[in-house]
């Protein structure tokens, strides 16, 4: 197996230099389905992780009772509401949806988004219809537990971001080696698998890449969030699937350091590692 562990020069090599003559449409046109009542935060640090990485245009859905609220605190991408039922998203969001998959470059599903059987219904015929690579993340992953026949049915790239509860939940095994681990269940479902955690471990299950950035003052809620915003936007601006989600995973690691080293661990937040996103890339 080929493992291995990127590095700042790494980083900048892989990441595409921005065209001069470029516009807001080649910079990658991104849809993210996130929220619900009570946790309308994760759809924001996920919109703005995906902004402060690059992406030309954020499209962001949410459901109908939280959109006033994701309207007013969020300028730069395009907020639209879709039905819901009791705060989460429902199976009448699928047609406003199919309408807009064909033209997006990438989507991410998952971060607040609650569980349900409209939540099922929307990330089933996401995933079932989407020609483009998805991101699963939190919610997105764990209402899939019982369908991975689904994940091992698509044929565009799909990476999931679970930390070690979702892991279990959609059938992985966590022992001693945990790159293992997540090799396995990446070749079972076949995706990517960005295993959260202390070095998170990133693999496609034949090739391994190992993130040595980060430390525990990431570990509150919202972190997640922002790290599926920045490796969604990453792939809409084309970047292979299995090195998005590893410069994925560097640059949210290395934000989290910065913050440490300038506010310390115990006060830090996700919001402070979108402020430093910027000042990896410039």
């Amino acid at each position: 197996m080929e493992q291995k562990i990127l590095n700042q020069f790494q980083v900048r090599q892989l990441l595409p230099d921005r065209d001069p003559w470029g516009h807001k449409g080649s910079f990658g046109k991104i849809l993210l389905l996130c929220g619900s009542r009570g946790f309308t935060g994760a759809a924001y640090l996920a919109a703005m992780g995906a902004l402060r990485t690059g992406a030309g245009l954020t499209f962001l859905g949410v459901p109908e009772s939280i959109y006033a609220i994701e309207a007013v605190k969020l300028n730069e991408p395009v907020v639209f509401p879709l039905p819901d039922m009791d705060g989460k998203l429902s199976s009448d969001a699928i047609p406003e949806i199919l309408k807009r998959l064909p033209t997006m470059d990438a989507v991410l599903i998952g971060p607040g988004l609650g569980q349900s059987e409209g939540t099922f219904q929307v990330v089933k015929t996401v995933l079932e219809k989407v020609a483009c690579p998805v991101v699963l993340d939190a919610d997105g992953i764990n209402v899939m537990a019982a369908h991975r026949d689904i994940l091992r049915g698509r044929t565009a790239p799909t990476i999931l971001t679970p930390h070690d509860g979702e892991f279990a939940r959609i059938g992985g095994e966590i022992g001693g080696n945990r790159m293992a681990a997540a090799r396995k269940l990446a070749r079972d479902l076949g995706c990517i698998l960005l295993l959260k955690g202390h070095e998170t471990c990133i693999t496609d299950g034949f090739t391994d890449y190992l993130n040595q950035t980060g430390n525990p003052g990431m570990a509150v809620g919202g972190s997640g969030d922002v790290l599926s915003g920045i490796i969604v936007s990453l792939l809409g601006q084309g970047i292979a699937p299995l090195e998005a989600a590893a410069i994925g995973a560097w640059l949210h690691g290395a934000a989290g350091d910065l913050c440490a080293k300038e506010l310390g661990q115990y006060g830090m937040l996700p919001t402070d590692m979108l402020g430093a996103l910027p000042r990896l890339l410039k």
